[in-house]
C-alpha cells in the first residue's frame, strides 16, 4: 500500500532526520527568532517551525534519514519539500546505498531565485535499502 508521511519540524527534526556533524548545523526556528530571513515559513506563517543553517555553521551541515527500504513497482519513494536559499548557498540531495559508502548526487539548487520560499519534490528509485 501508499503511506505518506508529513513533518512540520513543529515538535522535532520528524524523527527520520538526524544532525551527522557535532558542529552546529541544522536548527529548528521560526520567522519571529530575530536570527534574519525567512521571516515566516512557506505558508506565510511566522510561528511555524522550518530548519534552518545556525548562524555559527561556515561551511556545510548534512541531515540524513534513516534507512529506507528498497522501491518497486508498488513502492515507490517520493519526497517533497519546501525550501529557501539565501545569498551564495546551495542544497544538494543525495542518496547513498547501504552497500556503498559514496552519496550520489539526486538534485541541487544554487538558489537562483534569491530569498523565496520553492518547493520540489523527488522521486527516488533503489532496489536496496538506502538513506537519503
Amino acid at each position: 500500500g501508499f503511506s505518506c508521511e508529513k513533518c512540520d519540524f513543529e515538535t522535532d527534526l520528524c524523527n527520520a532526520f538526524h544532525e551527522v556533524s557535532l558542529h552546529p548545523g541544522w536548527i529548528r526556528r521560526n520567522g519571529r527568532s530575530g536570527v534574519g530571513p525567512p521571516y515566516s515559513d512557506h505558508s506565510g506563517n511566522d510561528t511555524n517551525n522550518f530548519l534552518s543553517l545556525s548562524s555559527e555553521t561556515r561551511s556545510s551541515a548534512t541531515l540524513r534519514t534513516n534507512v529506507l527500504f528498497p522501491t518497486d513497482e508498488e513502492h515507490v519513494c517520493q519526497i517533497t519539500f519546501h525550501y529557501w536559499i539565501s545569498q551564495g548557498g546551495a542544497l544538494m540531495v543525495g542518496l547513498q546505498k547501504c552497500s556503498e559508502d559514496t552519496i550520489k548526487n539526486l538534485w541541487h539548487d544554487s538558489g537562483e531565485l534569491q530569498n523565496q520560499w520553492k518547493a520540489n519534490t523527488i522521486t527516488i528509485n533503489s532496489s536496496e535499502n538506502f538513506e537519503v
